[in-house]
């Protein structure tokens, strides 16, 4: 696909899943260096996705295996986005090949591995370093009455937080896989207190077991109604489950996203003793 923009080769890929019709879509431009902030927005505009990654070659660096790259929605700029961070770094690796990438974000140093598993790419990108922060009961109530959703009908065991990992989200989680699949929100009135708190996505989940997870994004400061499959609130997810003693210090986590939409994909969560980092991974392929 291309744009009227100067040098927009944008490209369009889908990660968390081998499927085109699955996972979550993302434009891709590998050489955004002729574009300028209207320019990158216009383009994200345009496509539609929830987000697109725009790359530069980081000053200093060689070899092609570092960038500097940002991400937009349809509406505004994003701090970190995962699933365009891996729908880049596939894209980046069916032209040289699969391996270790460095990319800057706005909200840090983004470490990202590719590797050929069988003939599927998968990306493993490393987050920043995490944090957790509590929710005021009258945020919480607000967002619940945003959502329609019922103190009762939250799973007692996963208490509310914003969870960062490169951008804010607020975690909520549903006692049934019912409540999880009834979306049906106050677009405006969520939107309003995700801007007022500063958060990119809601992060709404549903325990299946002790290491399989269901998960849906809202996702109206984007402009979309929500997100298929998120790399940064996975990231960000990770971290909870981590810090409220939910997960092991050393876990592997499998979080079905996209499902509800009819765009399912699967995000891999690594967890690793000594390094609160956290690292997502996902398969990607190119769209059309």
């Amino acid at each position: 696909m291309t744009t009227n923009t100067p040098n927009a080769d944008v490209l369009r890929y889908t990660a968390f899943s081998s499927d085109p019709e699955g996972g979550n879509p993302a434009g891709v431009v590998l050489d955004a260096t002729a574009l300028d902030d209207g320019d990158m927005l216009a383009i994200a505009a345009d496509l539609g996705y929830s987000e697109s990654a725009f790359l530069t070659p980081s000053a200093g660096e060689s070899g092609g295996t570092a960038y500097d790259i940002r991400y937009f929605s349809p509406k505004a700029e994003v701090p970190f986005c995962g699933h365009a961070t891996v729908a880049a770094a596939i894209a980046l690796a069916e032209r040289t090949g699969p391996g270790e990438l460095v990319f800057t974000t706005r909200a840090g140093v983004v470490p990202v591995e590719v590797t050929d598993e069988g003939g599927t790419l998968r990306a493993t990108l490393t987050s920043v370093e995490p944090h957790l922060v509590d929710v005021a009961d009258e945020d919480l109530d607000e967002a619940l009455a945003a959502l329609g959703w019922d103190r009762n009908e939250l799973d007692p065991a996963f208490l509310p937080r914003v969870a960062f990992a490169g951008a804010r989200h607020l975690v909520l989680a549903a006692a049934t896989r019912a409540r999880l699949a009834d979306l049906d929100y106050d677009f405006a009135r969520l939107e309003a207190l995700m801007h007022r708190l500063d958060l990119t996505t809601v992060q709404l989940v549903w325990r299946e077991s002790a290491a399989v997870f269901h998960v849906r994004d809202p996702f109206p400061v984007g402009g979309v109604v929500e997100d298929p499959a998120t790399g940064a609130a996975a990231a960000a997810f990770g971290a909870y489950v981590r810090e409220l003693g939910l997960a092991p210090e050393d876990a592997v986590l499998t979080l079905h996203q996209g499902e509800d939409l009819g765009r399912p994909g699967v995000l891999t969560v690594t967890l690793r003793t000594g390094d609160p980092r956290v690292r997502v991974s996902g398969a990607g392929t190119r769209i059309g």
